[in-house]
């Protein structure tokens, strides 16, 4: 695997791939590897013929009362991680590298579904998000690129701005990585205390109630309530529990597919997760 930490020095070790005409899968990341990371190389590397991942933290996605300074920065050992799974190029920038020494004055923005879930709370988080990708769309040049449905959001950002840019790039979505007891996997699970672990799963755990009760014929508003208060009662610090569909459209009741979205706060650790629930009736 080879590392690169400038754009120049990745360009050159594209090279031959593209002379060759060989497909580049990307996986954008901020470090901090886990298992869910890796899938997205994996199935990267089923597609792809040259996997290339980026570690980045980007600073213009976080807020001003968020963890850029204390996220975790784990080079070395994820380089190891990727190695063994088969990334071809990792690509890990500075700040300077990808935002260089003068004022930015281009922001990506996209409307409308940034403005609900995360969005509502992390105000300018996925124009920081949008923005970067770009970025690194723009330097990796891929033909395709993988993203965690964790971040579902997200995933739909990517998607909407990809396609309103007319990027040439195919987006692909990774189902969500968990551990034995259902803990979606992320990178900041690492910041709950040992009490704070045993009783993170009780968010997927609502989540599958909240899918039986609305496929058992439960009004949507009443299992969204429900939900919330099952959260508050274990002591989490509710952001949202809400229904949208796929798409992120608004909805009131359940007459089609819908995603089920949390966020939740456990001590200082802010947790998301989501699940499908397929309407049997449409």
């Amino acid at each position: 695997m080879k590392t690169e930490t400038t754009i120049q020095g990745l360009s050159a070790a594209l090279s031959p791939a593209r002379l060759a005409r060989k497909t580049i899968g990307f996986v954008p990341t901020m470090g901090n590897l886990h298992q869910g990371h890796l899938n997205l190389v994996r199935e990267a590397k089923k597609i792809c013929d040259v996997v290339v991942v980026s570690i980045f933290v980007n600073p213009i996605q976080f807020g001003e009362n968020e963890d850029f300074g204390s996220y975790p920065r784990t080079l070395e050992a994820d380089s190891h991680l990727l190695a063994d799974v088969g990334c071809d190029v990792l690509f890990a920038p500075t700040v300077m590298q990808m935002y260089g020494e003068h004022e930015r004055k281009t922001t990506v923005v996209v409307r409308g579904i940034t403005d609900i879930l995360c969005g509502k709370s992390r105000i300018g988080h996925f124009d920081g998000v949008a923005t970067v990708v770009t970025k690194l769309f723009n330097i990796v040049q891929p033909d395709t690129a993988f993203f965690g449905q964790k971040d579902w959001q997200q995933l739909a950002v990517i998607r909407i701005m990809t396609q309103d840019l007319n990027l040439p790039i195919d987006i692909v979505g990774v189902p969500i990585a968990r551990a034995s007891d259902g803990l979606a996997l992320s990178s900041r699970n690492g910041y709950l205390t040992a009490d704070e672990r045993q009783l993170a799963p009780t968010i997927y755990q609502t989540l599958l109630q909240a899918q039986q009760a609305l496929q058992q014929g439960t009004d949507l508003a009443q299992v969204l309530i429900q939900a919330r208060q099952q959260l508050a009662q274990k002591g989490f610090v509710v952001d949202y529990v809400e229904a949208y569909t796929p798409d992120l459209l608004s909805i009131t009741t359940f007459q089609q597919d819908v995603v089920l979205f949390v966020a939740a706060k456990l001590g200082t650790t802010r947790l998301i997760d989501n699940v499908y629930v397929k309407c049997h009736g449409s």
